[in-house]
C-alpha cells in the first residue's frame, strides 16, 4: 500500500477546528482538483454523484454540502443536465474554484459543524455530501441540519472516510437516526475513495423520513 499522500494526511489532522480547516483550503484551493484527482485517484464526487441521480428527478433542487471547488456540481450535471445545484462551503477560495466551473445557482459560505441558518426547512429534493465526513472535519451531528433542509421523501447521500466511519461515531449515528424514525437507511456500501491510496469510505444513501 503506498503512503498516504501528506495533505490528506495534514487534512485529517485539523481537529474539527473551523479556523484551521478554513486556512488550509484556502491554500490548497488552486490546486485541490489537479492533487486530488491526479495524485490520489480520488472518486467520492463521482460515486456520490452517481448514487444521488438514482433517486432523484432530472430537474430536482440538490445541494451539495461541503462543496469545495464543484466536482460533485460537475459529476452531477454530467448525469441529469437539468438539476438545479446549490453549494455551500466553509471556504471562500473553494467556492471561487465552484463559482468558476458554472454548475451552481447559487454559493453560500457555512459551517457544516452548526446551524444552517441561511437554509429554510424541507427544501430540497435530494442532498449530497462527499468528503466532508472525514476525520479532523465535521462530525456526526452535522448531518441532523442536511435532514432538516431535505424535504420528506428525499435521498441524502454521504461518503464517510473509513478511518471515521466508526471510530469518529457515524456508523452509530446512522444507526440512531433510522431507529428514531427520522431516516431510514436505503444502503450503506463499502467503496473505493482515492483508488491510488488504496483507501476506502462507506457510501450512505439516506431516505428522509
Amino acid at each position: 500500500m503506498p503512503d498516504e499522500n501528506p495533505l490528506l494526511k495534514q487534512a485529517t489532522l485539523l481537529g474539527g477546528d473551523p479556523d484551521a480547516i478554513r486556512e488550509f483550503y484556502e491554500n490548497w484551493s488552486e490546486h485541490y482538483d489537479t492533487d486530488l484527482l491526479l495524485s490520489m485517484g480520488y472518486v467520492g464526487p463521482e460515486i456520490a454523484a452517481e448514487a444521488l441521480v438514482q433517486h432523484v428527478s432530472d430537474t430536482a433542487l440538490i445541494l451539495d454540502a461541503g462543496c469545495g471547488t464543484g466536482l460533485v456540481g460537475i459529476e452531477l450535471i454530467k448525469r441529469k443536465w437539468d438539476l438545479t445545484i446549490d453549494g455551500i462551503d466553509l471556504t471562500p477560495a473553494m467556492l471561487a474554484q465552484s463559482r468558476s466551473k458554472g454548475a451552481y445557482r447559487k454559493l453560500n459560505l457555512a459551517d457544516m459543524a452548526g446551524p444552517l441558518f441561511e437554509i429554510d426547512d424541507d427544501i430540497y429534493d435530494g442532498v449530497v455530501c462527499a468528503g466532508v465526513f472525514t476525520a479532523g472535519h465535521v462530525g456526526p451531528a452535522g448531518i441532523d441540519e442536511l435532514i432538516r433542509v431535505a424535504k420528506p421523501g428525499a435521498p441524502i447521500v454521504l461518503t464517510v472516510r473509513d478511518i471515521a466511519w466508526e471510530a469518529d461515531g457515524f456508523k452509530d449515528k446512522i444507526e440512531t437516526l433510522e431507529q428514531e424514525g427520522k431516516t431510514r437507511v436505503v444502503s450503506v456500501t463499502e467503496s473505493p475513495y482515492h483508488t491510488k491510496e488504496n483507501i476506502f469510505c462507506q457510501l450512505v444513501v439516506l431516505e428522509v423520513v
